[in-house]
């Protein structure tokens, strides 16, 4: 494994589905593996997501905080606050 290399994982469901789906519209670079019950996003040196597009993907207003109730694992160091949560790792 690269020593730069990020990844997130979410269970593969309705409620991970806006933040499955901000990871991969605003981290063109990521790649997907989608797997039985769950989907790994990876990317070298940092992914993150905004508030902004995980509420339009929602059709609704999100606390991004719920994301951590489907999310499994992360590598990387946690940069988060209310509009935007990233990982990193330089």
């Amino acid at each position: 494994m690269s020593d730069n290399k990020v990844f997130v994982i979410f269970q593969n469901t309705a409620d991970a589905q806006p933040f499955i789906s901000a990871f991969e519209q605003e981290n063109p670079q990521a790649t997907l593996d989608y797997q039985p019950g769950m989907v790994r996003i990876e990317g070298m040196g940092e992914l993150g997501i905004t508030l902004d597009v995980v509420n339009e993907l929602a059709g609704r207003d999100v606390d991004l905080q719920e994301m951590h109730l489907t999310l499994v694992s992360l590598s990387g160091n946690v940069d988060e606050d209310d509009d935007y949560f990233r990982i990193s790792r330089h």
